[in-house]
């Protein structure tokens, strides 16, 4: 390294000491699940679905005894990613599964230990891995809430109940815009679960001619495709229904959609 670049180099690192980096950078996830419980009722129907949200009972100050969004802090040989995944592992028992980005938290204040500016993930888990779930050391208790009651009843620590409402939204948001709903169904499944399952997550929604439109409308052609069996005859279902219905299942096609067509 010439005289040069070795100035250039000390003036750099003589620059960086002038700003001040954050105290913390935690990630913080947001991990839904679908419950099921089965009607109690003379004939066949689907079973009840609730959107929930795990939460974890905090130890320690601040915010001891209340209810957070699991979650920690970022280290230094990992990317925010990495922590998030970790971090679900450790705290809930869960291990990988759907997890996507949702947004950056740094609010002045949000966080009574300094400035730590949080990066919150929203992850999508089946309900029997919930069932495995286990607290961490340093958690108090592991609960499972319906997200209304959450976000209505129950006080919250730090932003977490914007930061929980924002990744409401999200995949309210996406239930209607994609195919993640197959994140919460089985391989095969009928269209009536489906169809349960997105009015579920977004309550209002409401679509009489919803098998029609799923099934022949031009551009949602290709997102869904019966289940045949080895003979290529139909496979049905009468689990939830006094009549067989077709199973069908998810194929890999992404629909380009577009608001102005």
């Amino acid at each position: 390294m010439s005289k040069e670049q070795e100035q250039e180099r000390a003036k750099g690192v003589m620059e960086v000491k002038k700003y001040r980096t954050p105290d913390g950078i935690p990630a913080d996830i947001v991990m839904f699940t679908l419950t099921r419980q089965e009607r109690k009722a003379s004939t066949k129907s689907l079973p009840r679905f609730d959107l929930k949200v795990m939460l974890i009972r905090r130890r320690s100050w601040p915010f001891a005894g209340a209810w957070a969004l699991p979650g920690g802090f970022c280290q230094e040989d990992e990317s925010l990613y990495e922590t998030a995944r970790r971090e679900l592992k450790e705290e809930t028992g869960v291990d990988g599964h759907h997890l996507e980005y949702l947004g950056v938290y740094s609010k002045p204040g949000r966080d009574p230990r300094g400035w730590i500016i949080s990066h919150a993930f929203f992850a999508l888990v089946e309900e029997w891995v919930i069932e495995k779930r286990q607290a961490a050391d340093d958690a108090q208790e592991v609960g499972l809430f319906p997200v209304r009651e959450a976000l209505d009843e129950l006080q919250l620590a730090f932003d977490h109940r914007e930061i929980l409402q924002d990744a409401y939204l999200r995949i309210q948001q996406q239930m209607l815009h994609t195919t993640i709903a197959k994140q919460f169904l089985p391989p095969h499944f009928t269209l009536g679960e489906l169809y349960q399952v997105i009015q579920t997550v977004v309550p209002d929604f409401a679509e009489l001619n919803f098998i029609r439109k799923i099934t022949s409308t031009r551009s949602r052609q290709g997102i869904l495709e019966e289940v045949r069996d080895e003979d290529g005859k139909p496979m049905l279902s009468n689990q939830y229904s006094q009549r067989p219905a077709q199973l069908y299942r998810f194929t890999d096609f992404t629909p380009q959609l577009s608001i102005y067509t």
